[in-house]
């Protein structure tokens, strides 16, 4: 995850037993980040071990998207396919902060 300010932040999955209460990559990023203060997302690349590049799953597309709507959002894998988007692409009519403001 690349932040406004040029700071890179990583994540990985976190599995648990209870299979609702795992986290995945992109939120673990983002988590991270803003416990630093970064609160703008600019960029996210997404890697799956797989054939076929993965965007972020629905959870994900919400949270990243209050901190960065227009963010740029790549997804990679072990072949040359790659996915290359933005939130607001993959989340069109999110419901975000900007809601509380009308």
């Amino acid at each position: 995850m690349l932040t406004a300010t040029g700071e890179i932040f990583t994540g990985c999955n976190i599995e648990n037993a209870s299979y609702g209460l795992t986290v995945c990559a992109e939120r673990v990023a983002i988590f991270h980040a803003a416990a630093q203060g970064h609160r703008q997302l600019t960029a996210l690349v997404v890697y799956t071990p797989t054939t076929t590049a993965t965007a972020p799953c629905g959870a994900c597309r919400q949270v990243l998207f209050e901190f960065g709507p227009g963010a740029w959002v790549v997804g990679v894998c072990d072949t040359s396919h790659c996915l290359e988007t933005t939130l607001a692409m993959l989340l069109p009519e999110a419901f975000g902060p900007h809601d509380f403001d009308k």
